[in-house]
């Protein structure tokens, strides 16, 4: 016999590709995404139905949530109870659904720890107020019934929402190649937007957002996004949202009183202490969480002093932390049509009023069916009380009544039963005012209601005065203000340092390191073997400093990220990357305006900005073009060019002093000639050995040449006067083999 003859064979390509899809199709039809007519994921709507069965109404005493989600699982959603229970939970979270549906009592989480709530056996729940908006019509014919998982009851497929559910709480869920991102709205706007709908059917929407302002998220946040893109997301239903916490200045602190949505107090505190400990917040002395029972938000930030601008100071903040915040928008959903679709605004609530209507509809035709049976059965209740004696003799009498009175008095089978299922006390108590008062109201209603039935424009006036009245019920004025911002800033990185005095120190090597003050001793400092001082920058902690290499290449970096001078420091190739081989010359710090003259030991130099120096890119870029051979000088700041003099001295001692203001300013190249060095002196070895900068009338210089030093006064610098590029003047016998030149006042 072959075992295989009765099981179906299908290639295992098949198979997964068949199983992946019906995955996929679950995931998106009946987990991830909701629907367009009551706004709600499959799990959601059997949680709210499980708990109006078991008659928690907003009127009743809450039950065991245990209870509840027991029921849930077990007769509609065969699925985890824990992530039953958390979707319960943040129905009934108010800082999580702008409008929610569950009323709980005990730990349902904070807004620091959404996920925080107690065990299902230790809270209690029972529906909201609202969420009789969702279920007041399930009993009237409005549902179609679908069995549940195991066939022995039956659930709705859907509950006949009186309002737009769907961009009321919104939704937030993950399928297989789509999202849905859906922010809440505000009840009122809504209802006005579909009345606007219902008048003028051609209305856009851009018509539609004079109602629907933006969405109204559960905080008081301001929503910063402006109008043209709240209108474009909208129209395209995509885009994004954007959210900023509100501030106030009390007492000179500033204390935060709103966050976005589903931001975390404790969170905001640690990015905020985070960049203090880094010493990025100089302007904060001090934070603490103030939040209680009457101010769930109140973060309280203590600045420095009375002069810190919070206008200056929030809008970084804002930009570094989760106090402004993005939120991303992707309108889509489940449409009448069962697809899931991105829907812009008009469509939601085209689709939305297109399923209300049907709806009222089948609610009035359930209505109108009930009214009709009911007058079918008065009238043979009408025809028993005219022939009561014959009736209660035919019913004692007959072993067979039912056909013998529904053929005396042309009765219905319907009619018959219900005349035989009343009891003969009451046949005969019967009274002819009570049933046609009975009648003729109920023949009233019936005329009331076939009159919406064929009348479109009744039957659109009914809907628009249920919806003003579940607005004027259930709605409550905005809570998000619409504020039109633009996007906060970060303030520039060296506005958040305290400006505090450095000394920077470059060792021969490469080696760089900060000490704190301007009164340090560089040559003291310890240095590893075989290396020492090269080069010293008197700086500031809010400023840069820039090395220069033997090429001519110019690197950057602030200050305020130097290591300490306690150790070695770091090398500066662990921060650039100079072309092989290339050493390391020259060190200068100052502000982005502070002139600079830079030379080089042939004789050539310029007048440059500091900001010329300054760069992001990690290999530098070209400051100064070098000959072959040549090399940098240190550069020297310049107060004002116009008034202040260059000297100039050789190796073989001819000094020149000129004023700065014959050089040219450029941002890079090679400059104009200082000194005439002859060629063949050049060729000999003759450099110049440094370059001075001197206050007109009262400035003076120290050469050095070997063990010996000479200063020379403003009175004996104006002898070496002259024009750029000449030779310049000798210094005194024994002092002309020049190695350096300071300015000494």
């Amino acid at each position: 016999m072959n075992l295989q003859a009765n099981y179906e064979q299908i290639p295992l390509k098949e198979y997964a590709e068949r199983a992946y899809l019906d995955y996929s199709m679950y995931v998106v039809l009946d987990r991830a995404l909701p629907f367009v007519g009551d706004g709600l994921k499959p799990v959601q709507r059997r949680i709210v139905y499980a708990m109006s069965e078991l008659g928690l109404a907003a009127s009743a005493k809450p039950k065991k949530s245990a209870r509840t989600i027991g029921d849930v699982i077990g007769k509609f959603h065969p699925h985890g109870d824990t992530s039953c229970y958390e979707a319960m939970v943040l129905m009934a979270q108010p800082f999580s659904y702008r409008y929610p549906l569950v009323d709980g009592q005990g730990n349902f989480g904070s807004p620091d720890d959404p996920k925080s709530f107690a065990a299902m056996r230790y809270t209690e729940s029972k529906l909201s107020p609202i969420a009789e908006a969702l279920l007041g019509e399930l009993g009237q014919g409005t549902v179609d019934w679908v069995p549940n998982f195991d066939g022995t009851l039956e659930e709705p497929s859907w509950l006949p929402a009186r309002v737009p559910h769907v961009l009321l709480n919104g939704s937030m869920g993950i399928a297989v190649g789509m999202a849905t991102d859906i922010p809440p709205h505000n009840l009122r706007e809504l209802a006005s937007a579909c009345i606007r709908l219902l008048d003028e059917p051609e209305a856009t929407v851009a018509q539609l957002c004079e109602h629907v302002q933006g969405p109204d998220y559960p905080t008081e946040a301001e929503i910063i996004t402006p109008r043209a893109e709240l209108l474009a997301m909208y129209e395209n239903g995509s885009g994004s949202v954007r959210a900023r916490a509100v501030y106030v200045r009390e007492e000179g602190n500033i204390v935060i009183t709103a966050l976005p949505h589903q931001v975390s107090p404790s969170k905001i505190l640690e990015q905020i202490a985070a960049q203090m400990r880094a010493k990025k917040l100089p302007m904060i002395e001090d934070l603490r969480d103030e939040s209680d029972h009457e101010n769930p938000i109140r973060l309280v930030l203590v600045p420095r002093s009375s002069r810190v601008d919070a206008d200056e100071l929030m809008p970084h903040l804002f930009a570094t932390t989760d106090l402004e915040k993005s939120f991303r928008v992707n309108l889509n959903m489940i449409g009448l049509d069962g697809r899931p679709q991105v829907k812009d605004l008009k469509k939601i609530l085209n689709e939305w009023l297109a399923f209300r209507t049907q709806t009222v509809t089948r609610r009035l035709n359930h209505r109108l069916a009930k009214v009709e049976r009911r007058l079918h059965l008065l009238e043979g209740l009408r025809i028993a009380y005219l022939n009561l004696d014959e009736v209660i003799r035919i019913i004692r009498t007959e072993e067979e009544p039912k056909p013998v009175l529904m053929a005396r008095f042309g009765l219905s089978e319907e009619q018959t039963d219900y005349i035989l299922e009343t009891r003969l006390r009451q046949l005969a108590r019967l009274e002819e005012m009570k049933i046609n008062a009975e009648r003729d109201q109920l023949e009233e209603e019936r005329a009331r209601i076939n009159v919406l039935l064929k009348s479109p424009a009744k039957l659109k006036n009914l809907i628009k005065d249920e919806l003003r009245l579940d607005a004027e019920k259930y709605g409550d004025a905005r809570r998000s203000p619409l504020v039109e911002r633009e996007a906060a800033q970060a303030l520039d990185e060296s506005a958040l340092v305290a400006s505090e005095p450095v000394t920077v120190v470059l060792s021969r090597k490469g080696w760089i390191r900060a000490a704190k003050g301007h009164d340090v001793d560089a040559e003291g400092l310890s240095y590893r073997e075989g290396d020492g001082l090269l080069a010293v920058a008197k700086a500031r902690t809010t400023q840069q400093v820039a090395v220069i290499d033997a090429t001519g290449r110019s690197y950057s970096t602030p200050a305020h990220t130097l290591p300490s001078a306690r150790g070695n420091g770091e090398p500066l190739t662990g921060r650039f990357t100079p072309p092989a081989g290339a050493s390391f010359d020259a060190l200068v710090a100052g502000d982005n305006d502070t002139r600079l003259i830079l030379a080089t030991d042939f004789g050539y130099g310029f007048v440059t900005r500091f900001e010329a120096l300054t760069g992001r890119n990690k290999a530098g870029k070209q400051i100064i073009s070098l000959s072959d051979g040549a090399k940098v000088l240190a550069p020297q700041v310049t107060a004002d060019p116009a008034r202040d003099r260059i000297v100039v001295v050789t190796t073989e001692g001819h000094l020149l002093m000129f004023s700065v203001a014959e050089l040219p300013e450029l941002d890079k190249g090679k400059g104009n000639k200082l000194i005439e060095v002859p060629k063949k002196q050049l060729a000999e070895g003759e450099r110049v050995a440094g370059i001075a900068v001197v206050a007109e009338g009262k400035g003076e210089v120290t050469m050095y040449a070997g063990a010996r030093k000479l200063t020379l006064k403003w009175a004996d610098l104006v002898e070496y006067g002259g024009n750029r590029a000449t030779r310049g003047g000798l210094l005194p016998r024994g002092l002309r083999r020049v190695e350096r030149i300071e300015t000494t006042a």
